[in-house]
């Protein structure tokens, strides 16, 4: 039997008196696409903080590819091949579109630059800066100002950049947050064209993308997984149905 790519056991953290995750244990598969659902005040970006690396837990152990990797600094995970995007997208604003992977990149070899130098020109940067650009359908904004984009592309320069990195575990933190009905399409789109290029864990509100594109679906309430599953399994349970109900912000 192949073993999990990320493996989360027993993991619990507190933020002030607040347990907001709660023995939780999560298998992840290479190449799979798994959901993270569940209502406002779950913890969902708590969990994948922890994964990231912008949170340790206060107890349990996460497991990527059989290496322990609970304590480690977000830059040695990313070493390691863990990408990530945020509920609010973090980008080089006033950097161009081209740049932020054309950095990403440069982080994933080691090289250290000073940023008055155009990082994109650095040696074997500009051509995969633009491949990461075109694989998430934006190649025609390269030069435009990152923070001149739209909403929805500038989630997109931050998933170019997350690429970038050539991660075999990407992080997804709601994805179609804040986009119109066309970048939602668009948005779904090009996560099927990312499935089985790396696992994805994606925390997503857009009940009709996790049901379309995962390949596991886990619901978690009140810093507890209550249920995880295949996604038809997952729709038809009346406990999943019932914790939606009467939640508050998410952590």
């Amino acid at each position: 039997m192949t073993a999990p790519l990320l493996t989360i056991r027993g993991v619990c953290k507190r933020l002030g008196g607040l347990l907001v995750s709660d023995d939780i244990s999560i298998d992840v598969m290479s190449g799979e696409m798994h959901a993270v659902i569940g209502p406002n005040g779950a913890g969902k970006t708590t969990l994948l903080n922890q994964i990231g690396g912008q949170l340790i837990p206060n107890a349990g152990v996460i497991t990527f590819d059989g290496t322990d990797i609970t304590a480690l600094p977000v830059q040695d995970r990313a070493r390691l091949g863990i990408g990530r995007t945020f509920q609010v997208p973090k980008i080089f604003a006033s950097f161009a579109a081209l740049d932020n992977p054309a950095i990403g990149i440069l982080g994933r070899k080691g090289h250290t630059f000073g940023l008055w130098r155009t990082v994109r020109k650095l040696p074997d940067c500009e051509a995969e800066a633009n491949a990461a650009l075109a694989a998430v359908g934006i190649s025609d904004k390269a030069l435009a100002q990152t923070d001149l984009l739209s909403h929805g592309d500038r989630r997109l320069v931050e998933i170019a950049t997350a690429l970038a990195g050539k991660p075999r575990l990407l992080l997804l933190d709601e994805p179609m947050a804040g986009l119109g009905r066309d970048e939602s399409l668009r948005m779904s789109a090009l996560l099927k064209t990312l499935k089985g290029e790396a696992a994805i864990v994606m925390v997503e509100h857009d009940m009709d993308a996790v049901f379309s594109l995962a390949d596991t679906v886990t619901v978690l309430a009140h810093g507890k997984v209550i249920a995880s599953g295949r996604p038809e399994d997952i729709r038809n349970s009346p406990q999943v149905r019932t914790s939606y109900l009467g939640a508050d912000d998410d952590v």
